[in-house]
């Protein structure tokens, strides 16, 4: 039997060594440690070595041994057998924990006392969880308490109030001590208590989980608030229901707001459902009709039951709908709060009115985007009122701006210049050439081709701007045209086909013949170029009778031509503007950009007008309309004769200068090296501003450099001019230009030569320039020879 106990005992050892979580050690009745497991070990860090023999009282704080708390607590156990205690004890490191303990006393066989036994629990984590609940706690009774615009209050499972905060008591009016232990109906009206109304928000607030809602409430005094009310059932930790947290909010301002509201809606609807003039409606975020006013009935055709659950999109164009433009107008309103324009809307009908649109995003109290205000008004009688006007004003501007270009389209062209400076200076160089060599014939060549260039381009000049005398005569139309297929024909290659409608009954009509086939030919070439890889070109005339407002104002009887291409047509950004002189999308030396201003001169000095409708892909359509003859047919005025004069003044060349002339118009750069020649000078050419550059680090330092300022490339002869001044700021330049405008942004920055200029115009300046080079600052004067040795020094080379 002893065994057995002592296998017991040796077995319930092991079992309080190995715990953990507790500490478990024995006391003599002194209270030494007597024994020590691995909990207390682990609790308390002390080594059994380390304990065993020592006073458990080294495991209290000071302030509790001062108290003699440990001697107090081995007394008690002797007393009662046994004592439980909590409070702060001391680790070997000398941490604190926060420990609850159990002291048993021990007894022997025959009752007396032979020690105690100790069990130790380390609690500080569950104890500063607890001190953080109740802390929590009593920051919420605070909080609720503090809470004035809300009343917070509890009451029992019956309903009844169980606390009550400040928030209560001012909104209310009752006193903690008034109100509580009194039933929560008291608050209600009597037409509330009378239908039950108390029970049932508990009931449903039981039910549910929760009771919310508003309504009228009573207070101390008897006087009404609106409320809003919120009732939640509170369970304990065991589910078990022990009553309501009750939170009530006067909303009597708000309540009043949303009824001031109500009834500005409710006008509002009024208003908006009495205008007639403007389509009134709204939009969900999607862009469904949702509200439909008498307006938009009226304007657009619709019915609300028709309407209503629609989208808005069916107001739109085809065109519109297949470019995404609702949904554009949607999505513009809602990032930027607004959207306007002007478009073609249509009817129920199918009708289309001409309507400025606004839509303003409309947005709730979070921010959210709850829809779209829309109103539409139909502007189509402004919209007519406006485009008559606009085609009146542009008609008189128009007229005003070709009349204006008509006056100064004379010389002021660089090309037209340029062509005159060929003329005008290989005529001067014949003038000293007198004899059979070949120089002479090659400038009478040269002379001839210019003067025929010039020609033309005169020609067609005074033509727009309605100042040569025509040739007139009176035909039948049909007449006339009758070789206008082999006029075309020679013009256009063979992928296109031209097509010639002229029927012979064509009223006759007064006009130049020759000023009639040019302009027909300028047109067709035009579509030629229009329809790189073939096409049609059509040529019809038809008998019209032009009604009041008809173009440019035309009324009565004409003979309108057709010509028509199916070319790649004109951008309308660009259509308005192909009359005017000079103005050309073509590429460089492809045209002079006056082929339909001779058209256009054309039709207004035979009495008519020409007008031009195109599209991009869609081909050009210009029409011609020629007044009627009303008179016979009979000879016109008399063929207008040129006035030529020739310029025969000499001037004695100067000698011996080295001078670069940069010009990118091979035949001019040859007239201006045989006038500079024929004054004296040595002279090399430069194609353009970068081979001037070139031509300047290589071979002999020039002592004035000649350039024409309208070049090609990426530097002009102004650019060409400023660099020259920065790197070599003693080499005079001198710039020429046929281009009025381009001397206007020169100013007094360089001397300037005009084209046409004689030689002795040229003679003067650079003779002037040279002088100029050749002062000092003692004298002014600086020869030639040292100027150059000057400039090669700088340039690197030996002289």
């Amino acid at each position: 039997m002893s065994a057995i106990w002592s296998d017991v005992e040796r077995r319930f050892g092991l079992l309080v060594e190995s715990i953990e979580g507790y500490g478990v050690y024995m006391l003599d009745l002194d209270g030494r440690v007597v024994s020590w497991n691995r909990g207390a070990e682990r609790i308390k860090g002390y080594q059994p070595a380390e304990i065993i023999g020592q006073p458990f009282s080294r495991f209290f704080t000071i302030e509790d041994r001062r108290a003699g708390m440990p001697d107090k607590l081995l007394a008690e156990a002797l007393r009662a057998g046994r004592t439980e205690s909590e409070g702060w004890r001391i680790r070997k490191d000398g941490q604190r924990f926060w420990a609850m303990s159990s002291l048993q006393a021990l007894r022997g066989d025959r009752g007396e006392a032979i020690g105690f036994a100790k069990i130790t629990r380390d609690m500080t984590q569950e104890r500063e969880a607890r001190q953080a609940l109740i802390e929590s706690e009593r920051r919420f009774r605070l909080l609720v308490e503090g809470v004035v615009d809300y009343a917070i209050y509890l009451l029992d499972i019956n309903g009844v109030v169980t606390n009550w905060n400040r928030g209560a008591e001012r909104i209310k009016g009752y006193g903690a001590a008034e109100i509580v232990g009194r039933h929560f109906a008291t608050f209600y009206t009597p037409e509330e208590r009378g239908v039950g109304l108390p029970a049932k928000a508990l009931a449903t607030a039981l039910s549910e989980g929760r009771f919310e809602g508003e309504g009228w409430r009573v207070r101390k005094d008897g006087s009404r608030f609106w409320a809003m009310v919120v009732i939640d059932p509170i369970h304990d930790d065991d589910g078990r229901h022990i009553g309501y947290a009750k939170v009530t909010r006067d909303i009597s301002e708000r309540k009043a707001a949303d009824e001031a509201l109500k009834a500005s809606e409710r006008q509002f609807r009024l208003l908006v459902g009495g205008v007639v003039d403007y389509a009134l409606y709204m939009l969900d975020p999607n862009g469904i009709v949702v509200q439909w006013n008498v307006g938009a009935e009226r304007i657009k055709g619709y019915a609300a039951e028709e309407i209503i659950g629609q989208h808005v999109s069916r107001f739109y164009t085809p065109a519109d709908r297949a470019s995404g433009a609702p949904l554009r107008g949607l999505s513009v309103a809602a990032a930027e709060g607004r959207f306007e324009c002007e478009g073609w809307r249509v009817r129920k009908d199918g009708t289309h009115f001409w309507a400025n649109v606004v839509i303003d995003a409309i947005h709730d109290e979070k921010g959210d985007l709850v829809g779209f205000a829309k109103i539409t008004r139909d502007i189509t009688d402004k919209k007519n009122a406006e485009a008559d006007l606009h085609r009146a004003q542009e008609r008189v501007a128009q007229a005003h701006k070709m009349e204006a270009l008509g006056q100064l389209t004379g010389g002021v062209a660089h090309d037209f210049n340029n062509l005159l400076m060929i003329v005008s200076g290989q005529a001067q160089l014949v003038r000293r050439k007198i004899g059979d060599d070949p120089g002479l014939l090659r400038s009478l060549e040269a002379i001839e081709t210019a003067a025929a260039r010039g020609a033309d381009l005169t020609r067609q000049l005074l033509s727009f701007a309605r100042r040569q005398r025509l040739q007139t005569t009176v035909a039948p139309f049909a007449q006339r045209m009758g070789g206008v297929r082999e006029l075309v024909s020679t013009s256009l290659p063979g992928n296109i086909r031209l097509e010639v409608e002229l029927p012979d009954d064509l009223w006759p009509v007064e006009v130049d013949q020759g000023e009639l086939d040019l302009a027909l030919l300028n047109l067709a070439v035009n579509a030629r170029d229009a329809m790189p890889s073939g096409g049609v070109l059509k040529i019809a005339a038809e008998n019209v009778h032009l009604p009041e407002n008809g173009p440019s104002g035309l009324v009565g009887d004409h003979v309108a031509v057709t010509v028509s291409d199916t070319g790649v047509g004109i951008p309308s950004d660009i259509l308005r503007k192909v009359f005017e002189p000079f103005f050309t999308t073509k590429a460089v030396d492809k045209g002079t950009g006056l082929g339909l201003s001779q058209v256009f001169g054309f039709a207004r000095q035979a009495g008519g007008d020409v007008t031009v409708a195109s599209e991009l892909g869609g081909g050009a359509r210009f029409v011609i309309h020629i007044p009627r003859w009303a008179g016979e047919s009979g000879a016109a005025a008399p063929q207008l004769t040129d006035d030529q004069a020739a310029e025969r003044g000499d001037a004695e060349p100067a000698q011996g200068a080295s001078i670069l002339v940069v010009e990118d118009n091979p035949d001019v750069a040859e007239v201006a090296v045989a006038m500079l020649e024929q004054l004296g000078h040595r002279v090399r050419v430069a194609g353009a501003a970068a081979a001037a550059l070139r031509a300047l680090q290589d071979g002999e330092p020039p002592d004035l450099v000649f350039s024409d300022i309208v070049m090609a490339g990426d530097m002009d002869g102004l650019g060409l001019a400023r660099l020259l001044k920065q790197q070599h700021p003693r080499l005079p330049v001198l710039l020429a230009t046929g281009y009025s405008q381009a001397a206007e942004k020169l100013g007094a920055e360089f001397p300037l030569i005009r084209k046409p200029y004689t030689m002795l115009d040229l003679h003067r300046s650079v003779n002037s320039l040279l002088a100029g080079a050749r002062n000092d600052t003692q004298n002014n004067l600086v020869s030639i020879d040292e100027a150059r040795r000057d400039r090669a020094v700088r340039a690197g080379r030996v002289v």
